[in-house]
């Protein structure tokens, strides 16, 4: 099922969820959607930024409580995570408030800001006026350009064009996994 087809279906619930699990494009949906009168504008909002905020809260509190696991130190060897930390470190309050904005760090970030001894407290009230910021931008980016992203969409959409990104991407994912059986294969024979 699409984005567009699960809030259709599901409304405010899909669009909380979507918001803390998919992000912007889910918001940005919701937007479209209050834009065509399915949904209301502001409940389409508290929705985004309720689930936003409790996917987040949850992040940060799986972060702080099991910092010693392996799957955490599994994203800590990541470098999306080691540029998580040096932002947090030097702007602790300004990142809490601006990760999610930040491409590439949605997810990360608040299981890493968990990590560290940023007390609880702070973290709730940045991530939710940052959850309310957030998901009013975003949602009103779809309401506004609402006629604008389904004509473009709808342009965009047509079988062909479905048909020739699918085949790119199938070839990306190929290049991809032949890459990377290649460097596993040139690294064991290395050892």
């Amino acid at each position: 099922m699409t984005i567009e087809l699960l809030i259709a279906r599901y409304g405010l619930i899909a669009l909380f969820f979507g918001a803390g699990i998919e992000g912007e494009a889910c918001v940005i949906t919701g937007g479209v959607f209050a834009h065509r009168g399915v949904l209301s504008l502001p409940a389409a909002m508290v929705a985004a930024a309720l689930g936003s905020f409790a996917a987040d809260q949850v992040l940060f509190l799986l972060g702080r409580r099991y910092r010693n696991l392996a799957w955490v130190r599994r994203l800590h060897d990541k470098p999306a995570f080691a540029r998580a930390i040096a932002m947090i470190e030097r702007h602790p309050n300004r990142f809490i408030f601006v990760f999610r904005f930040l491409y590439g760090l949605r997810t990360v970030s608040p299981v890493a800001i968990g990590t560290t001894k940023i007390p609880a407290r702070r973290f709730l009230l940045i991530n939710a006026l940052a959850a309310i910021v957030w998901a009013i931008a975003f949602t009103t980016v779809g309401f506004v350009f609402g006629h604008a992203l389904e004509a473009l969409l709808g342009q965009l959409l047509t079988p062909a064009n479905i048909a020739i990104a699918v085949a790119v991407v199938a070839v990306l994912a190929a290049v991809i996994w032949l890459v990377r059986r290649s460097r596993n294969r040139a690294s064991n024979t290395t050892r």
